[in-house]
């Protein structure tokens, strides 16, 4: 992931792209969307994945999603937005992951380009040479 949250270019919202509710539904609508992309229950939650890896799951509540982040990223996202990044602790802090709050996101968009970092994350890459258009920021460049 990125050492920033994910943005639209210019980072400028709307009033209307901020009261916009990003719900479950919405989590497991953009993360089937990704390619190759399956849902399996484990631990009694949903959960994505790409070649069998997890990428994203939905928390107990469906208040939060948990997404792969480095852990050299982690500290300062949650640092810059503690309102929608977070560590589950006991569990989190052990592994390259980490929590989003989706009443914090402040778009589908938003939405999207979390699951799709965190998919391009553990996704193979002969997988991620078939989709050029989940490029994140600053690959494919040089």
């Amino acid at each position: 992931m990125t050492a920033r949250s994910p943005r639209s270019p210019g980072g400028a919202r709307s009033r209307a792209a901020a009261t916009t509710t990003i719900t479950a539904a919405d989590v497991r609508s953009a993360a089937l969307s990704l390619p190759d992309t399956t849902e399996k229950l484990a631990w009694g939650q949903p959960t994505f994945r790409v070649a069998g890896k997890i990428f994203a799951s939905l928390g107990d509540d469906e208040t939060a999603m948990g997404v792969k982040c480095p852990k050299e990223d982690r500290a300062e996202l949650i640092a810059a937005e503690p309102e929608k990044f977070f560590l589950k602790e006991g569990h989190d802090d052990h592994y390259a992951w980490m929590r989003v709050r989706l009443a914090a996101l402040e778009d589908a968009g938003e939405l999207t380009a979390i699951l799709a970092d965190s998919w391009r994350q553990v996704a193979p890459r002969r997988l991620q040479a078939e989709h050029p258009e989940l490029e994140g920021p600053g690959e494919g460049e040089g």
